[in-house]
């Protein structure tokens, strides 16, 4: 009688294991879930701009949903919430990919009126903070928004940012090195070409490619290669073994330069 419920509870044990091992990739795509910022209502039905720390906000006054804005509005919206943004955060650098000065006699950003202040923007005069690879991180603990890309992030945050990370770069390593979580049917895995990822070069990626006849993105390759080496069939962009594929793949780069289109 012992016997069979320690077999019974080893089997259930073992049942466990392995449902929880299917589960992963779902588990996985769950957390890829796009999240939408909530911006302020209004009365008035107008279109309200945030930028995507989830708090510097502006109604449009007179832009209804379904309306575009000329390129010049556009770009006057957006200068004058970063405006409003650099303001609140007087010691970050926002660093731009083309110079910052304006070109000769073109007027510079104008500062918002008290009638553009951005919705919920945050009070000015925030003491400086420790910082942790660049990011402020306050001494006493803040409510924060979820999603918050400029709140004051605390060490934990980090750890624990981190050790998500690399769960989804370990479960690439497991994807890249088995036949079976590749949907291949022939046995081949893509370690048998590529030891942990080598001659990959994702940081040579976008570039053209003879094999797609077309200029191709790290994932096009990876799909590529599943549907033929592999024999498997290929994998939608948010398949999360495509993502943790490629986030793997491109964790053996860390440190090298890019250098696309390179062959």
């Amino acid at each position: 009688m012992v016997r069979t419920k320690v077999a019974l509870l080893t089997a259930a044990g073992a049942g466990a294991v392995v449902a929880a091992l299917a589960a992963l990739p779902h588990a996985l795509n769950a957390q890829q879930s796009i999240a939408h910022h909530q911006v302020p209502a209004v009365k008035d039905g107008n279109v309200v701009v945030m930028l995507c720390d989830g708090k510097t906000s502006m109604e449009i006054k007179g832009l209804k949903p379904g309306q575009r804005m000329s390129r010049d509005q556009a770009m006057g919206v957006a200068r004058r919430l970063m405006a409003a943004w650099q303001r609140q955060h007087p010691g970050e650098h926002w660093q731009m990919a083309q110079a910052q000065s304006p070109p000769p006699g073109a007027p510079s950003p104008a500062a918002p009126s008290n009638e553009e202040q951005p919705a919920n923007a945050p009070s000015p005069g925030a003491p400086a903070a420790q910082q942790i690879q660049g990011v402020p991180i306050q001494q006493q603990a803040q409510p924060q928004q979820q999603g918050d890309t400029y709140a004051s992030f605390h060490e934990r945050d980090f750890r624990v940012w981190q050790n998500e990370t690399q769960k989804f770069i370990d479960y690439g390593k497991q994807v890249f090195h088995s036949d079976k979580l590749l949907g291949g049917t022939i046995g081949v895995s893509c370690d048998m070409c590529h030891p942990d990822a080598a001659n990959t070069h994702p940081e040579t990626y976008p570039k053209y490619q003879v094999q797609l006849q077309r200029v191709a993105l790290l994932r096009d390759m990876i799909d590529w290669c599943i549907e033929n080496p592999v024999k498997g069939k290929t994998m939608g962009p948010n398949d999360p073994r495509l993502r943790a594929l490629e986030a793997y793949i491109l964790a053996q780069r860390k440190g090298v330069a890019l250098d696309y289109g390179k062959h």
